[in-house]
């Protein structure tokens, strides 16, 4: 039974339904396990909880 995890930036529960719907088809296809086996644990991140080059990712204006 795969699990997969990600980890992402908050989004809307639209956003997440489409994720994890094409997520699962994309395991299905290339593993062949049926989709009812397929886990997907979504770990939201507030912007203000992550950085990159020195600059919290709030901050980043690109």
């Amino acid at each position: 039974m795969p699990i997969i995890n990600i980890n992402i930036f908050e989004r809307t529960l639209e956003e997440k339904r489409k994720l994890v719907e094409k997520v699962t088809d994309a395991v299905v296809e290339a593993t062949g396990f049926k989709k009812e086996w397929v886990q997907i644990i979504i770990t939201e991140i507030k912007q203000e909880n992550i950085a990159q080059g020195g600059k919290l990712a709030v901050d980043n204006k690109n």
